[in-house]
């Protein structure tokens, strides 16, 4: 709760007691281009039925106005349907919040998901039920609402997402008793779904959490008032997430994470001082070499 009173305070609205706006604002896109079926009407009642549940389920008991609601985007490229009414697919999950005193709009969550495999019938509702596993889906659904919550909680408040990643671990001890699919699972790579959230609640990984609000909070929304502050600050988060890539190399919020900045931070770099740009680049590229090319162009400028 804390992190949503932050929030308020940030974009000076001002809460009634009546305000129960949903959480998430998603826009679902279901490709099914690579699937060859008889009945196509059943891609498009699935792209309805996942923005239903997303964007009209009351996931906790924080008071949001409408536009303080969370940008979010899903977007599914069905690979194959093995039976009549199960789907193999990819998955991206991108989440985004505005930032103090500008228009831009800052990628909080982005994350691959390939394998996301659920069975999906018209006839039957998506509905999600606390502590009860109804379908992979809908545990597919409801993990990332709150993974998303969590994580633009603990961009406006210290470890702020706590509470949602509590809930996005009880979906994954759901699955894991009612038989789920994969992804949910420790024994398998180690960026899929279960050691994403599993990095998130481990309290080793909490210097990373706690670094996420200094980028976002005393970084970027920073930057229309003190831009020299603002990069100094968002150089010491990116040190605090050095030492846990040192520590923890490869693990699936890591790769979360620069897979959402690089590109932010290659620009928010592109005018700082010749020291601050040497900074960066060696940070960056010693922790996020697969991006490496972007970061480049910080020593041509």
């Amino acid at each position: 709760m804390y992190a949503r009173l932050i929030k308020a305070v940030l974009f000076c609205l001002l809460f009634s007691l009546g305000a129960q706006a949903q959480e998430l604002q998603t826009e679902v896109v279901v490709n099914s281009d690579q699937v060859q079926a008889t009945d196509r009407q059943i891609f498009q009642q699935m792209q309805n039925a996942m923005a239903e549940i997303m964007n009209n389920t009351r996931w906790t008991n924080d008071s949001y106005r409408p536009e303080e609601r969370i940008r979010c985007k899903l977007f599914i490229t069905v690979r194959a349907m093995p039976r009549v009414g199960y789907f193999e697919a990819n998955a991206q999950i991108v989440a985004s919040r505005p930032t103090y005193g500008s228009g831009y709009e800052t990628t909080v969550f982005s994350f691959v998901d390939t394998k996301f495999e659920f069975e999906y019938n018209p006839a039957q509702p998506l509905q999600y039920a606390p502590n009860t596993y109804t379908s992979n889906l809908t545990a597919l659904l409801s993990f990332y609402a709150y993974t998303i919550i969590g994580m633009d909680h603990d961009s406006f408040a210290r470890l702020g997402g706590a509470g949602a990643y509590s809930e996005a671990n009880n979906i994954i001890n759901l699955v894991s008793s009612g038989g789920g699919g994969p992804g949910w699972s420790a024994n398998e790579d180690n960026r899929n779904r279960y050691w994403l959230l599993n990095n998130l609640i481990d309290p080793q990984f909490e210097p990373f959490r706690a670094a996420l609000y200094t980028y976002h909070r005393q970084g970027l929304d920073l930057l229309t008032q003190d831009r020299e502050r603002a990069r100094q600050n968002i150089l010491e988060s990116l040190k605090n997430i050095q030492q846990m890539v040192r520590l923890r190399p490869g693990t699936a919020v890591m790769r979360a994470f620069f897979e959402a900045k690089a590109s932010e931070l290659s620009s928010t770099f592109s005018t700082a001082t010749p020291a601050q740009k040497q900074q960066a680049y060696e940070l960056l590229t010693q922790m996020d070499p697969t991006n490496r090319p972007k970061y480049d162009v910080l020593l041509q400028r």
